[in-house]
């Protein structure tokens, strides 16, 4: 009897193993869910604020394109010349001051973008194109992190890309 109880026990604790490897396989793709499938209300806050940057573009609003930032945020385009990439810094001061000089309306679009977010932490990744005025100047993707602040959502980074050739028709 003393055997039959072993295998017993030795079958019971295989299948407690083999279920607990699969809850634990399964627990970093559940906590991905809840972290990359941001809750609909503060999905939308973000984006709001991605948007509220090219309204202001669009506008040539400088005091609405500065609110949308926080203080300490940093902009990086990823510029690449053959095989070389390097990243251009561009103060928010500075960006800001460009847009103040413009003659004509910076228009941005996102397009499918993909938006997660933990805790006070937010990303927007998303393909764009942006035309001044009315024509086509390039294309890329916009990479934002968002920090949640007492005053609400603020851009803290955004790094892009542009280019002009391999732009989707849209």
């Amino acid at each position: 009897m003393r055997n039959e109880n072993r295998g017993v026990r030795n079958s019971t604790a295989r299948s407690f193993r083999v279920t607990l490897a699969a809850v634990l396989a399964m627990l970093p793709s559940i906590a991905g869910a809840q972290t990359s499938a941001a809750q609909p209300d503060e999905r939308a806050a973000v984006l709001a604020v991605v948007q509220r940057l090219w309204d202001g573009m669009k506008a040539r609003d400088t005091a609405m394109v500065r609110s949308v930032f926080d203080s300490s945020a940093v902009l990086s385009r990823v510029a690449t010349r053959g095989d070389e990439a390097r990243v251009q810094l561009t103060p928010v001061s500075g960006f800001i001051a460009a847009l103040g000089r413009a003659t004509e309306p910076w228009n941005e679009t996102m397009y499918a973008p993909e938006v997660r977010i933990d805790g006070p932490l937010a990303s927007v990744w998303t393909e764009y194109d942006f035309h001044l005025g009315d024509k086509f100047s390039h294309c890329g993707v916009d990479a934002f992190q968002l920090l949640k602040t007492s005053a609400g959502w603020k851009i803290v980074a955004l790094s892009d890309t542009a280019r002009r050739e391999g732009c989707p028709k849209r």
